[in-house]
């Protein structure tokens, strides 16, 4: 067999979406900035403590917003079994870091590794597996048709103002009542509850993005009321913004 597995750390400038394929099972962690990525018809932020784990050929699509820096572990098929999920994106527990930042000193290599490094390599992904088997809620549908994909592009375009879904619904051509059909019958969801996911997803790369005070970032992405932007954001992630941001930061 070829190397087990490898890591590697590398920083990005900002880019747009692009396809991402590999050979082997993918561990993608974000130590600094937020990847989207989406599969399947939906959509994942990425920001700091959190790790996507993306199975072997599995075509994903990667985009950079901001500067980002990822550590990557990368395993051979032969060496673990197969993720519970073609693309799981999940939140990171201090044991999960510190065996990420351990493996971080073998690199890409075509012979295979000596006893130690295999052995941490098989328990990271030991936790990582198991860490998959909750994935985080911090999702929202892409769409599979292109009116419905065009009117989640408008609405994320939007999240700082009096979005209206008509409005919405008349840029993309089709009557409310169509659309509102086109999110139920995609996405299993109401546009308004979409809006509200997007508005939290945004709220988290800003959140990642620096210390901007949480009140400001409630108001960019739409919220008039720090109360209510509390709430939906507690609702979708299990914490407060500001816990959010604190585990960026171990």
């Amino acid at each position: 067999m070829t190397c087990e597995a490898y890591s590697f750390v590398r920083t990005f400038a900002p880019e747009p979406d692009r396809e991402l394929r590999v050979d082997r099972h993918y561990l993608l962690c974000a130590s600094a900035g937020v990847l989207r990525l989406e599969a399947r018809g939906q959509a994942w932020l990425l920001p700091p403590a959190r790790a996507a784990l993306i199975g072997a050929g599995q075509p994903i699509l990667v985009g950079i917003p901001q500067p980002v820096t990822t550590a990557s572990v990368l395993f051979h098929p032969g060496f673990v079994a197969a993720p519970p999920a073609p693309l799981t994106v999940f939140d990171l527990d201090p044991l999960a870091r510190e065996l990420v930042r351990a493996c971080g000193e073998w690199g890409e290599g075509e012979q295979p590794l000596p006893a130690y490094p295999k052995a941490l390599f098989a328990a990271l992904a030991a936790v990582a597996w198991r860490l998959a088997e909750r994935p985080s809620p911090v999702v929202v549908p892409a769409g599979r048709s292109p009116e419905l994909r065009r009117a989640l592009r408008l609405t994320e375009r939007r999240l700082g103002e009096e979005v209206r879904f008509e409005d919405v619904a008349a840029e993309v051509g089709l009557a409310p009542r169509s659309l509102a059909r086109r999110f139920a019958d995609e996405t299993g969801m109401t546009w308004r509850a979409v809006l509200r996911r997007m508005r939290v997803l945004r709220a988290v790369e800003e959140l990642a993005a620096g210390d901007t005070p949480v009140t400001a970032i409630a108001f960019r992405v739409g919220y008039t009321s720090l109360s209510a932007f509390n709430a939906a954001f507690a609702e979708l992630t299990g914490r407060t913004p500001t816990q959010y941001r604190a585990s960026f930061r171990p």
